[in-house]
């Protein structure tokens, strides 16, 4: 049996999105897999439509025995086909209180699990987003750490202290925990989240997963919904995601460990190789790895100070007036017809909000992808406009604001090129 734990000290990071559908998608892969929930907020249980007036005993419970009398299937419900649940509720908050200056009191999980360690191939542990008893508990019950990491300059602070408490349980206890990093709410169309993926893939390539989880809004709908995105839409982008990412984490197998040395990085994923968890006690902590986080951070802060937000919420230019309030859909569409790219008689009109900026490129197919070629003219403070005579046709392209390329925010209309972006798309007849 596999025991992994899902920590970042960051919240926001995702953790829980990700123990519910990685969950899923490793039992469709016929994964016997449990989830534990150690965040007294309870969401694995809310995000699997388990009610909580029905749960009257869960983990806070199991941890409380001390004697190893507690059978864990009493708290455990069945979602599905190999997918097990033990929740949470609030009173978990309280159990660090409650074990305050317990000996051994981290070890509970770990004997929990024990007994069922013939009766799953991988468990989940959902941890709170503070460094705490819960999270100290997990790291400990622990065989592999998955931390994901959003792409936004906070989530790195978060994988810093990660890190930090990843270094000191290993000095403390002498466990080989492998450390695996997941990029997740990946947003291709953002050029800080495209620059930070490209940092942690070239600092901590070793020991990040090849998947990575885009933002999909299919995968909110689903949690709030109460299911998980194997069974509310299996064919979103983000089912898709989440699958690969199952067989990936799957395919490398059971972790090894291995001694830290400064300079050296974490073992490679591509690595067969397995060696019995926690047979090797760590020499040295991980000081290379939190040195580069360290900097990967200060990387991020500077992109931070340099990326504007250039789509601001300000004032649509007024439209002519109705006796009658509009519609949402009347006042869409009306929307529609000042931004964007319209097809014209004679070819296609381009209109893009971008608050603050000095000029606004357009570049295409029409253009051979050329910004120079077609300067925007300013039609009032931060509206840009040019139209341009095409004939019959689709044609992809981009905006190219102060030198940043971005796809048009007012047209739904995309489709992915070969670098992963996105461009706009727009028909003329």
């Amino acid at each position: 049996m596999r025991t992994v734990a899902i920590a970042n000290q960051k919240g926001g990071c995702g953790k829980t999105t990700v123990v519910i559908n990685l969950a899923a998608c490793l039992a469709r892969e016929n994964q016997r897999t449990l989830v534990v929930d150690l965040d007294p907020q309870g969401h694995c249980a809310l995000g699997l439509a388990v009610p909580e007036e029905q749960i009257e005993i869960n983990i806070a419970d199991a941890l409380l025995s001390d004697d190893g009398s507690f059978e864990l299937s009493r708290v455990t419900w069945q979602i599905s086909t190999n997918y097990d649940l033990v929740p949470s509720k609030t009173n978990l908050a309280k159990l660090e209180a409650t074990l305050a200056g317990v000996d051994g009191r981290e070890k509970r999980l770990r004997r929990l699990l024990d007994q069922v360690r013939d009766k799953y191939d991988i468990v989940l542990l959902d941890t709170p987003p503070n460094i705490g008893f819960l999270t100290q508990s997990a790291l400990y019950a622990a065989d592999e750490i998955i931390v994901p990491v959003d792409t936004g300059y906070f989530s790195l602070h978060g994988l810093s202290k990660q890190l930090d408490t990843i270094r000191e349980m290993r000095s403390t206890h002498g466990l080989g925990l492998a450390v695996r990093i997941l990029a997740n709410l990946y947003d291709v169309r953002t050029k800080l989240g495209r620059e930070i993926l490209a940092e942690l893939r070239k600092r901590h390539g070793d020991a990040m997963f090849t998947s990575f989880i885009n933002f999909n809004t299919k995968l909110k709908e689903s949690t709030s919904l109460g299911q998980p995105i194997t069974e509310y839409d299996p064919a979103s982008s983000g089912c898709k995601d989440f699958l690969r990412f199952a067989r990936e984490l799957i395919s490398v197998g059971p972790a090894g460990t291995t001694t830290l040395t400064p300079g050296l990085s974490l073992p490679s994923l591509s690595s067969t190789a397995v060696m019995p968890a926690r047979s090797v006690r760590v020499a040295e902590p991980d000081e290379a790895m939190l040195e580069r986080a360290e900097a990967l951070a200060a990387d991020a802060n500077k992109l931070l100070a340099t990326t504007e937000t250039l789509l601001g919420s300000g004032r649509i230019p007024q439209l002519q007036r109705s006796a009658t309030p509009p519609t949402p859909a009347e006042t869409d569409h009306k929307i529609d017809l000042i931004y964007g790219a319209q097809a014209i008689s004679d070819g296609a009109y381009f209109v893009v909000r971008a608050d603050r900026a000095n000029s606004v490129r357009l570049a295409g197919d029409f253009n051979a992808w050329n910004p120079t070629m077609t300067p925007m003219q300013v039609m009032r403070d931060g509206i840009f406009h040019v139209k341009l005579p095409l004939a019959p046709g689709r044609y992809r392209y981009r905006y190219v604001v102060d030198g940043r390329w971005m796809n048009d925010p007012a047209n739904h209309a995309v489709e992915r090129n070969p670098y992963g972006e996105l461009d706009s798309v727009v028909t003329v007849n």
